[in-house]
């Protein structure tokens, strides 16, 4: 498969980045189960991955999904108890997930520490690739997503890959990383060819302090120096940027 030149869409601020990413994610969601009869999409956290959710919960177009025919992945999660409210999957129920009709078959949520693996990180995602590969068609690995939705670390990281971190050499679909620059140390992520397997790729990326890491992402920088720049759609690679991220942006880049 060939990577996706990236295109690049600026907007003023993070609330409006936000709002813009959410009625961008409504439509291709609709658009996926218009031509396939279902859709899929994998979540992030942060402070603007959340906020996306709260804007897709608040928004009146969310009615014209039949969200019981989405599966809902995850990129990474920290490796903390269920009830933790440091826990992506937590935070995700809280902003959108709860109020939806969902069938529950189609959430997958990564392993917890709490879980049926103990605190065994590379057992849960031993368990998640297993997951993965009974969704996925035959002869491949994990499921063709339609959105894969990522944020970006001032430093460069993506999921939980982390700048030449062991995680960015492992070419496993998931897998548990641990040692973490960031708390919590232990966690669990797809790993690169799982991510690049989506239709398209989203960053959603807020805030100046974001601004050299989006820049090097998208000048050329490799995935072990920067894991951001690894993660391309087979369709789209679409950089989702408020003013501020996108501040040290090279000339050329296209911007919508």
């Amino acid at each position: 498969m060939t990577a996706a030149e990236p295109t690049v869409v600026v907007v003023r601020d993070a609330d409006v980045l936000a709002e813009a990413a959410a009625a961008r994610l409504l439509t291709r969601l609709v658009d996926a189960q218009a031509l396939r009869g279902q859709a899929s999409v994998v979540l992030t956290g942060g402070g603007v991955g959340i906020a996306l959710l709260d804007a897709v919960r608040r928004s009146p177009a969310r009615s014209a999904v039949d969200w019981r025919r989405v599966d809902l992945w995850w990129g990474d999660e920290r490796f903390v108890a269920a009830d933790d409210p440091e826990r992506n999957e937590l935070q995700a129920r809280q902003a959108l997930l709860d109020h939806l009709d969902l069938d529950p078959a189609r959430v997958h949520p990564m392993g917890a520490a709490d879980g049926p693996d103990g605190g065994d990180a590379d057992a849960a995602a031993a368990r998640y690739v297993d997951e993965l590969a009974a969704a996925a068609p035959a002869g491949h690995d994990v499921p063709p997503f339609d959105v894969v939705l990522l944020g970006l670390g001032p430093e460069g990281h993506t999921a939980s890959i982390f700048p030449e971190s062991p995680a960015a050499h492992d070419e496993r679909p998931a897998f548990g990383v641990h040692g973490c620059p960031k708390p919590p140390p232990t966690r669990v992520s797809l790993g690169f060819d799982a991510l690049c397997a989506a239709r398209e790729v989203w960053f959603v990326v807020a805030g100046a302090g974001k601004a050299t890491a989006v820049a090097m992402a998208l000048s050329g920088a490799g995935r072990v120096q920067l894991p951001a720049a690894g993660v391309t759609g087979t369709r789209a690679t679409l950089w989702l940027l408020d003013e501020a991220a996108a501040a040290d942006l090279p000339r050329g880049l296209r911007r919508r």
